[in-house]
């Protein structure tokens, strides 16, 4: 495999996807890991019923996986600024073999809560630390296509996750798909143990990784404190429309008395195009700029939401449906691609820990106003709310991606002195 060479422009000629630190060290153990985390998802509620736990209660225990990574996010990036970014996501798949064990075999609500949370921290800090290492190795102007597929391929597992839980489960018992889900998080981590980088694969932002002593993360908020609360917001905004995608699918449906299998065919349905656009999303990215994608995509689900509670049967649902899925998929890596363009190359991991938290708040604010609406007796409202989020999200991206970083549009990148590839 060539070492990239600079082309004089900037720019780094290398491999789109090397085998060896892409491939191997990202991509497939991303694949497995999200497999077990989708056949993991559907069962929670169900497992925590089984122990004792009423409707409302299996809720807080499926939540507490969201809620676990949240609170690692920031614990992830030290960590992984201590020891490397491959050592961390080592570490987060040995953690989450042990918890995906231990809710199979917990014996209470207490113990399988626990279980659930670990896993959520686990996958935190494997989420930040596979992050960093990618952005660290992928030359900047393939950036977008790299993450934007790593989001796909996420999505890919979360999709087929579930249907591999269901086989397992069938003819046995529900503890198999937790079990499932320790098996694979062990073969991630054996991938990511035994690929090694190869000399010269490493991009420029290696090197100022390597400058210094990273800052400790009082500095980094002062240091960042106006990025992140200018464009931090449009992380926030964003993650609130994405979030609340997988929840006013379902709960729609259910108002409308669609069958559940009606329902589930139709959050397919949304899934499938959404798996399709990743990566002609980053190359738009790369070649034209983030706001091409960032600021259409947002549209695009803004006007699927408010659009959907004016639905009253299953296709208007599958139209509004698929809109959704058209507009995640379009988005798939905007958020991690922005927060590698802005990361500094010294403490880039702690700072992408904080860029994180902006991130899945976001995602854990969407459903619970959409939850909210629904509260207050309007779920209709809640709806409406999250889809005004989308055209807010827009001009929040407009307004500050280009400030933040030459990757922003071509005039940005002219200016940079950085060409097109």
């Amino acid at each position: 495999m060539p070492a990239p060479t600079s082309n004089g422009d900037g720019a780094y000629r290398a491999p789109m996807f090397p085998m060896r630190t892409v491939v191997l060290g990202a991509f497939v153990p991303t694949f497995v890991f999200g497999v077990g985390l989708g056949a993991m998802l559907p069962i929670i509620a169900p497992s925590a019923v089984a122990r004792g736990a009423d409707l409302a209660t299996a809720g807080v225990v499926a939540a507490l996986m969201p809620i676990g990574q949240i609170l690692a996010d920031i614990p992830a990036g030290a960590l992984a600024t201590r020891i490397g970014d491959r050592r961390a996501m080592i570490i987060a798949g040995l953690v989450a073999a042990f918890a995906f064990a231990g809710a199979a075999l917990s014996p209470g609500l207490v113990t399988l809560g626990i279980a659930v949370l670990a896993v959520g921290a686990a996958s935190a800090v494997y989420n930040l630390a596979r992050h960093s290492y990618l952005t660290e190795i992928t030359p900047p102007l393939q950036r977008a296509r790299v993450l934007s597929t790593l989001g796909g391929i996420h999505r890919i597992a979360q999709f087929v996750g579930p249907f591999a839980g269901a086989l397992v489960i069938h003819g046995g018992q529900v503890h198999h798909a937790y079990l499932l889900g320790a098996g694979t998080a062990v073969a991630a981590t054996i991938t990511i143990a035994v690929t090694r980088d190869k000399p010269g694969t490493r991009g420029p932002d290696a090197v100022a990784s390597a400058a210094g002593p990273a800052p400790g993360l009082a500095e980094m908020l002062r240091t960042h404190r106006s990025m992140l609360t200018s464009l931090g917001l449009a992380v926030v905004l964003v993650g609130c429309v994405r979030g609340a995608r997988q929840t006013v699918i379902p709960l729609w449906g259910e108002h409308l008395g669609l069958d559940p299998a009606v329902i589930s065919l139709i959050f397919g349905l949304a899934g499938g195009i959404d798996m399709l656009l990743f990566y002609p999303a980053g190359k738009v990215m790369d070649r034209m700029g983030r706001l091409w994608i960032g600021v259409p995509s947002m549209l695009v689900m803004g006007a699927a939401m408010v659009a959907l509670p004016f639905t009253g049967s299953a296709t208007g649902l599958a139209v509004t449906a698929g809109l959704l899925g058209l507009g995640n998929g379009m988005s798939s890596g905007i958020l991690m691609t922005l927060g590698s363009d802005v990361a500094p190359g010294v403490g880039r991991a702690r700072f992408l820990g904080m860029w994180r938290v902006l991130q899945d708040s976001g995602m854990a604010l969407g459903p619970l106003i959409v939850s909210g609406g629904a509260a207050l007796g309007s779920l209709a409202a809640g709806i409406w709310v999250t889809g005004a989020l989308g055209p807010c999200a827009s001009a929040a991206l407009a307004r500050w991606v280009p400030r933040w970083t030459v990757h922003a549009n071509r005039t940005t990148r002219r200016r940079a002195g950085i060409g097109d590839r």
